[in-house]
């Protein structure tokens, strides 16, 4: 589909990469990976046609359309949120008018039998055809769906895209290309700004689209679960791996070692050379030889080896006092930004030592609750922070308190203590600021590198309470993998705020799930909380949380007669909308397998088997169903789980 063929980019003396070559082939899953700077965001940017290349070219056929989402871009605000995402459709939207407009000219003609009444009926056909073929008539429904899959409620859909944060105005760019349909995706850190579930739901989105897609991302488990092949530039140079993240990195680490081998036998074959130089440079009968040398080691191309992977490094929390038992206990704690109710009943106790989630959609309060431990905002109820509790917190505006006009090095050689500062150096790099970086100023740094900076300031202050607050938006895998294991080893208490699964899994023990105005408690892993919830299924996440009605929460006082009966009107609330959930999916499925056996029949003939509409009506009829089956078990269970509720 895409060839790309001997590309070369230069922004200094060093090219970014040279001699780039290789094709994006249809349905092609693309992990595009390096360190940063390494030149990613570039390569998406020449791919697109937004920048051009020194040298190469990129061979695009006239009728591949590109979907690209920058990681930073110039947003509207001008609009609501359905009339931006249905910008999308203002091809279909145009072809819409167009064919209103031969369907009145149809209606007005009486000419029938000229052949400009016939070209007119015939472009028609061609046109409603087309038009048909890419769902012109579902398109707002399938607006919905993706903006509601991205995270959006449906009253949210009406509201100026201005009320919203730069990462959900993001979003609705991320909808408005996912609903165009490109043949190629070109996604640069598109789990930016998603939770979880929004995720997960793009995860599904992206494994079923029939468009190739090249994406670059640091979240391990989102290009696993997504991506079939692995493109990496290291040394200026394109390694192509037709193979999956994880694999890649075994393959990786052979080639790494095979690198080292071939440097190593390089470097001893140039210091031989060397050697023989300097012993025999003035000695007249070894003039030849040493000419012969000379000449080879100018023509050595010196062997580049990948960055020095500093996975391996191990970063240990300096020593602090111990705190008590309990560090935090939360009683009842409720907060209301005027009518509006975040959480209530919020009823918690994290041990000394426990590594925990907090996990949900945006906007359900995960970092309401950490500025009320903090302090920071005031709460109804009780909340308890505990006996020589020492907080270290790490949130996005941590990043705007480091002093602008120290160095890099400087930062951390103000906080770092004993043997530690022999290792600052190392440490730096693993966080990404190896070599000269160490030397720049804050002040000249960007948003991302001033996150990663006040991320190594926390990792060595004696603290025994760590809150993190979504830690990895701006670290690569390497930073992450040391961030995780200083984590890990932390003798202390940590609460993690995170969207970032792979980063979670096998460092927290408890999980606590934020929706609805509510807290929930989850025993074990990520995982183990992700499996427990059926997450995959988003709309039965929002069922298990029904949030409570703003009259309900402002009663004074209910005697336990009246709450028992309001308890049970609820319960039957429930149990009806669950119902009738059910009885809708069983209603689509007969109605489904009615058409699948009318497409049976037909296609058992001679006529309706070369028919290819059916055909594929077939298929997709086939696995809407599979899909609605596997919903109306899911709502069954739901039904069950409800009724027995009331025993």
């Amino acid at each position: 589909m895409i060839s790309v063929e001997n590309l070369k980019v230069e922004f200094g003396v060093k090219p970014l990469f040279h001699d780039a070559s290789f094709v994006i082939n249809d349905r092609d899953r693309i992990a595009l990976v390096g360190k940063n700077g390494a030149g990613k965001s570039t390569l998406l940017k020449i791919l697109c046609g937004q920048q051009k290349p020194t040298s190469g070219h990129v061979s695009i056929p006239s009728d591949i359309t590109i979907g690209y989402l920058p990681q930073v871009m110039v947003l509207q605000d001008d609009t609501t949120v359905r009339e931006e995402a249905r910008k999308a459709f203002s091809g279909t939207i145009k072809l819409k008018q167009r064919l209103d407009d031969m369907e009145r000219q149809l209606s007005e003609r009486s000419d029938y039998e000229s052949e400009e009444y016939a070209a007119l009926v015939s472009r028609f056909t061609q046109e409603h055809d087309r038009y048909l073929m890419i769902g012109g008539g579902n398109y707002e429904a399938d607006l919905e769906r993706t903006l509601t899959g991205l995270g959006f409620v449906r009253t949210d859909l009406d509201r100026p895209t201005a009320e919203f944060s730069g990462g959900w105005r993001m979003r609705i760019e991320l909808a408005k290309i996912l609903l165009q349909h490109p043949d190629v995706l070109l996604l640069d850190e598109p789990t930016n700004h998603l939770d979880i579930e929004s995720i997960q739901w793009l995860e599904q989105f992206l494994s079923t689209s029939s468009s190739a897609v090249v994406l670059v991302s640091h979240d391990r488990a989102f290009i696993n679960n997504v991506t079939n092949r692995t493109v990496e530039i290291t040394c200026g140079q394109i390694v192509d791996y037709k193979v999956k993240y994880d694999q890649y990195v075994v393959l990786r680490a052979e080639r790494r070692e095979q690198q080292l081998r071939a440097y190593e036998n390089q470097q001893k074959e140039i210091a031989d050379m060397k050697d023989f130089i300097e012993r025999f440079r003035y000695k007249a009968t070894k003039a030849v030889q040493v000419q012969s040398r000379i000449k080879q080691l100018a023509r050595i191309v010196p062997i580049e080896i990948d960055e020095v992977d500093r996975s391996s490094m191990h970063l240990k929390f300096p020593p602090c006092l111990r705190s008590g038992d309990f560090p935090i206990i939360c009683d009842e704690v409720r907060k209301d930004y005027g009518s509006h109710t975040v959480f209530d009943h919020v009823t918690l106790t994290i041990r000394r030592g426990e590594k925990v989630a907090f996990v949900g959609k945006n906007g359900e309060g995960k970092s309401t609750l950490v500025k009320c431990i903090m302090g920071e905002i005031p709460f109804t109820g009780t909340l308890k922070v505990g006996h020589n509790v020492q907080i270290g917190y790490f949130a996005q505006n941590q990043a705007q308190l480091l002093d602008e006009e120290k160095t890099v090095y400087g930062t951390i050689d103000d906080v770092a203590k004993g043997d530690i500062r022999l290792r600052i150096n190392d440490i730096l790099g693993a966080f990404m600021f190896g070599g000269e970086n160490s030397d720049k100023k804050v002040k000249v740094l960007s948003g991302g590198e001033r996150s990663r900076l006040a991320m190594i300031r926390l990792l060595l202050e004696p603290v025994n309470l760590l809150i993190l607050d979504e830690p990895t938006n701006h670290l690569d895998m390497q930073s992450k993998d040391v961030l995780k294991e200083a984590i890990r080893a932390f003798d202390g208490t940590a609460i993690v705020v995170s969207h970032d699964r792979e980063f979670l899994d096998g460092l927290v023990t408890k999980v606590y799930e934020f929706g609805g105005g509510q807290v929930r408690e989850h025993l074990g892993g990520i995982y183990d909380f992700l499996r427990s919830r059926h997450i995959d299924s988003l709309n039965m996440l929002g069922a298990s949380f029904p949030r409570k009605e703003a009259a309900e929460e402002t009663k004074p006082t209910v005697t336990p007669a009246k709450q028992n009966y309001a308890d049970r009107r609820e319960w039957q609330k429930q149990v009806r909308k669950a119902e009738k959930e059910v009885k809708n999916a069983e209603a689509k499925i007969e109605e489904m397998e009615t058409r699948l056996s009318q497409l049976d029949e037909i296609l058992c003939t001679p006529e309706g088997a070369s028919d290819m509409k059916l055909v594929t009506e077939y298929t997709t009829t086939k696995k809407a169903l599979d899909q609605e089956i596997v919903r109306w078990e899911q709502l069954s269970e739901l039904l069950e789980d409800i009724q027995k509720q009331s025993s």
